[in-house]
């Protein structure tokens, strides 16, 4: 099977020629720009990875004797801040492709600007293609904008199908962000959750920053512990999650604990996460030797393991890559070319990436990807068997 991983000698053979007069000129790096809460603990994966891929296409001679290069932004996980990255890397005209971004409401934001076809920016509409956005919203953001990841709707039901009948558990309490993506995920999971015989005895929002404050939450648990949950659901983001954690162990809650791949940065929280539950659509432990190959080269580079965040955007910029050198920098025509991946009656096949199989749909989804359910061991997130 052939896989990313491999060295890219054929892009080092491409002849300059496929590649000029169109995008930047002809011998120029050749630039793609990655956004996302690059600073932060849930984006740092993400600048690893590119960072990686790119220097890997780079040593194996570019594309046809061209550089990559990344125009990193951060958006600090902030719509609005999302909204200047995008306008800047639109209006950038070197730029033929954005990765990013990574939280649901910060790619929303940003599609408006990369799917724009007029108006106030420079540069013409690019290609967004995010990582790790799972709201069902960015189905329908716009033509220039794809995922790799699975969406909220496989998410949720992948946990609530591994607390029923992998633990036999029928009694949830939900507690979510109060945004598209804790929304998204609180709702498929209790819908799942209930359609295979369980009861949510509780859902309730919460603001990220309220937690700071951990007993801000104990009202919410004490009454889904009286209700008699057996299991805790957490839609949301790891710090405030494993905060909300601790705090239903004080009040002494002592069942599972799960949650969605935002919770995927509970694994370095220490003893307290050992057992926490997560759903992914990458983990590292995943059976299939790009995967493998891909966390060595990982590891060995930067001393820890990539998280879902990590590799999938390790294969947006691969599949980026590949778009140039089969059709050039016209940011249409990549557009067009990644919007054929996989599409059904397209001559571009799947994309078989570290993270799985890529084709996209006709909405720039991809409904086949797999989501996986790990638990937290040692610092570890090892698939659940």
């Amino acid at each position: 099977m052939k896989t990313s991983l491999r060295p890219i000698a054929r892009w080092a053979a491409l002849s300059l020629a496929a590649l000029a007069g169109c995008g930047p000129t002809s011998g120029d790096p050749i630039e793609i720009g990655i956004a996302g809460p690059l600073s932060r603990a849930n984006g740092e994966s993400m600048k690893l990875a590119a960072q990686m891929a790119v220097q890997e296409i780079n040593d194996a001679g570019g594309i046809g004797g061209r550089k990559l290069l990344l125009k990193e932004r951060d958006d600090e996980g902030n719509k609005e801040r999302a909204i200047d990255v995008a306008g800047y890397l639109r209006d950038s005209t070197q730029v033929v492709a954005v990765i990013g971004h990574v939280n649901s409401p910060a790619t929303l934001a940003a599609a408006k600007i990369y799917n724009e076809e007029d108006g106030a920016h420079v540069g013409s509409p690019v290609v967004q293609i995010s990582p790790a956005s799972s709201s069902p919203l960015v189905t329908g953001a716009g033509d220039w904008t794809f995922r790799i990841c699975p969406s909220d709707l496989l998410h949720g039901p992948a946990v609530a199908k591994h607390a029923i009948a992998g633990l036999g558990r029928r009694r949830a309490a939900v507690l979510y962000t109060n945004d598209e993506y804790g929304r998204g995920v609180a709702e498929t999971f209790s819908s799942a959750f209930r359609e295979s015989g369980g009861t949510v005895v509780a859902r309730d929002p919460y603001l990220p920053g309220l937690v700071e404050d951990a007993t801000a939450v104990d009202p919410y648990l004490l009454r889904a512990i009286r209700s008699g949950m057996d299991a805790l659901m957490i839609a949301g983001q790891a710090d405030a999650g494993m905060k909300i954690v601790r705090e239903a162990r004080r009040l002494g809650f002592t069942g599972p604990v799960f949650g969605a791949d935002g919770m995927t940065g509970v694994k370095d929280a220490g003893a307290d996460a050992d057992g926490i539950f997560v759903s992914s659509a990458f983990l590292p432990d995943r059976d299939s030797g790009a995967a493998q190959a891909f966390v060595r080269a990982y590891r060995e580079r930067y001393g820890k393991e990539p998280d879902h965040r990590g590799a999938m955007t390790y294969d947006a910029v691969k599949l980026v890559a590949q778009a140039i050198a089969e059709v050039g920098t016209d940011r249409r025509a990549i557009r067009d070319y990644v919007a054929s991946v996989g599409l059904k009656g397209s001559k571009v096949p799947a994309y078989q990436g570290v993270s799985g199989t890529i084709a996209f749909d006709e909405n720039g989804d991809v409904p086949g990807k797999e989501v996986a359910v790990g638990v937290v061991r040692g610092g570890r997130l090892a698939t659940v068997r």
